[in-house]
């Protein structure tokens, strides 16, 4: 396994790739393959391969790869299941250095057929120690060198960040990335581990945590055959990086669907959850949540502490936010006493000016909203501070007039902010503070307190 391993960055980082099963049929996954390569914009070569083509798409196209005579690194098949076994002897011999299998029909299946494909497929790559994504898989994407092998072109429309998503299912990677496309979210891979031919959870975290365009993993778990890889590597990587987890199947029902998507079994919800509690994984219990943690991992420092500030321009706001943060652990807290101070000279008495803050009284009053931010930042009995606002006539400047005052702080504390406007207003500005990671926004107040939490859970679980 070891030589699997070693190729795990060729894999992901090839110089080349030949398209076994390339077509120039719209009908084949061969085509939306070649469509992915091309307009992704990958850099290195791409070698079709069909015995039935001189082209694919323009490129001269192979009988096989055997008959390459260039190096290959990476093979990506698209090929029915039964043709597979030849194609990696091919493979090996070459020898090819990494291989995404996107074929169907191996353990998943309910016939003992696809099984023995599948034992005889793991055999071959292991021997030759060829790291293998699939087979059962929609594909994979290292976005920092615009690889898209998937067959899904619309991969390549994700923005380049440092968040990398490892799932078992080809569906949910849509479903995030797509969500992470509203979000303006950027990934570095994703990556569909199908059904887990020697490429499983524990290589892909070993992998990523010494990838220097990672900051963040994002996992998808169904079920697992052998969870004690998972354990073990993010046993010996706590802390490093943040791995944040979802996992499915916590219904009798889901553990059976489990078994025919993925071809495992999905196993006990609560034994995973406590599992990833001991070894340093944020278990989530949403979608949302898992890509909401994410940004905020991504972009802001963990607060020191649960004691947090909330700031907001009307008091329905404020109230949905500190709802939220006591049921998730966090304490809304007194401010000290030149803070509460300060902020009795900014706003009236009518206005609630202990903590949580009711900005309403000055909403329209720019200048003042930054005085009562900018005194917050300094109290030294605060962790974080969860700013919020939303767009009135009067109120329109109110971004750009906190834009300087939340770039030089960079979030010496966490800022987790929930400003939302209609389209066109605010949101180049709240773009451009989320970009420098002066700060990160969501668009309703409980998102932005669970944000909030889940940062300060993870810190927490790291230095506990």
């Amino acid at each position: 396994m070891e030589k699997i391993q070693a190729n795990m960055d060729i894999l992901f980082n090839p110089n080349s790739i030949a398209v076994i099963g390339a077509s120039n049929s719209p009908d084949k996954l061969g085509f939306h393959v070649m469509n992915s390569l091309t307009k992704g914009g990958y850099r290195g070569e791409i070698i079709p391969v069909n015995p039935n083509s001189e082209k694919v798409m323009g490129y001269n196209a192979f009988k096989s790869i055997s008959d390459i005579k260039k190096e290959i690194d990476v093979a990506i098949v698209v090929l029915p299941a039964n043709r597979v076994p030849d194609v990696f002897r091919e493979c090996a011999d070459k020898p090819v250095k990494g291989v995404v299998l996107i074929t169907a029909g191996f353990k998943e299946i309910d016939d003992p057929v696809g099984v023995a494909l599948h034992e005889e497929v793991a055999l071959l790559a292991n021997r030759a120690g060829i790291p293998v994504v699939g087979p059962n898989t929609f594909g994979m994407a290292n976005f920092q060198v615009d690889l898209n092998a998937s067959f899904t072109p619309e991969y390549s429309f994700l923005k380049k960040g440092d968040i990398s998503l490892v799932s078992q299912s080809g569906g949910i990677s849509a479903l995030l990335g797509y969500l992470g496309m509203r979000m303006d979210l950027g990934f570095s891979k994703i990556v569909g581990l199908g059904n887990r031919l020697n490429v499983d959870f524990a290589h892909m975290i070993e992998y990523l945590m010494n990838d220097p365009d990672t900051k963040v993993i994002i996992l998808y778990i169904e079920g697992i055959d052998e969870p004690r890889g998972l354990i073990e590597v993010a046993r010996k990587y706590r802390g490093k990086k943040p791995i944040i987890a979802f996992k499915s199947g916590s219904a009798r029902i889901g553990d059976q669907a489990s078994m025919s998507h993925t071809g495992s079994i999905a196993g006990r919800h609560e034994i995973y959850y406590g599992s990833f509690r001991q070894t340093g994984i944020l278990g989530t219990d949403s979608m949302e949540s898992l890509l909401d943690t994410a940004k905020a991992l991504a972009a802001c420092p963990f607060p020191e502490g649960p004691n947090i500030a909330i700031l907001s321009g009307q008091a329905g706001l404020g109230m949905v936010a500190c709802d939220l943060c006591d049921a998730d652990g966090l304490k809304i807290v007194p401010f000290n006493e030149s803070t509460q101070k300060k902020i009795n000279e900014i706003l009236p008495p009518l206005a609630l000016r202990t903590n949580p803050v009711d900005m309403g009284p000055a909403w329209y009053n720019s200048a003042a909203i930054k005085k009562i931010v900018r005194t917050v930042m300094g109290d030294t009995n605060i962790n974080g501070i969860i700013f919020q606002m939303m767009f009135a006539s009067a109120n329109r400047d109110v971004v750009l007039v906190l834009t300087e005052l939340l770039s030089s702080y960079r979030q010496q504390k966490p800022v987790i902010s929930c400003i939302l406007s209609p389209p066109g207003i605010w949101d180049e500005q709240v773009r451009s503070l989320e970009q420098s990671r002066s700060l990160v926004n969501y668009p309703t107040p409980d998102r932005a307190a669970r944000a909030m939490a889940n940062l300060r859970k993870y810190g927490a679980m790291q230095s506990g």
